[in-house]
């Protein structure tokens, strides 16, 4: 099984991933686009099973907007490494985290939140897929 390795913004907290992502792709909500302090947040979504924090653990501080989102983050340096999903059963570990993996996306969720239009041709929902609670609405680019 493929593992992948990522870090924090310091290096303090290292995690590795194992096997391949559920999926990738962008959110452009705002909560993402404020926590990641960027106009669109690139995800890679794995079952909790497949992420595994390697080191650093005692530094990792949480923090939770809402029941579905706990948000984790390095105390050290405040780099983002993911956010555990409860609801969908997923963890987002933020693409950049871990660079080695090659980021294919697939789809745009929450585009009708978006403040930077791209057009790449991949499908752009509303919200979120059917089959993770949302609406699974397709708009154009």
């Amino acid at each position: 099984m493929t593992t992948h390795k990522g870090k924090c913004f310091c290096g303090a907290v290292e995690i590795e991933v194992q096997g391949e992502p559920e999926g990738m792709g962008y959110c452009h909500c705002s909560s993402c686009r404020s926590w990641s302090a960027a106009p669109v947040n690139a995800f890679t979504l794995w079952k909790p099973q497949n992420v595994r924090v390697s080191r650093g653990a005692e530094l990792i501080g949480k923090y939770m907007k809402t029941e579905s989102s706990h948000r984790q983050y390095c105390k050290r340096c405040g780099g983002h490494l993911m956010t555990d999903h409860p609801p969908l059963g997923l963890v987002d570990v933020y693409a950049a985290t871990i660079p080695a993996l090659k980021f294919t996306p697939h789809v745009h969720v929450n585009y009708a939140e978006t403040v930077l239009p791209m057009k790449d041709g991949l499908p752009k929902l509303r919200d979120f897929p059917a089959e993770l609670g949302g609406s699974g609405v397709a708009i154009p680019e």
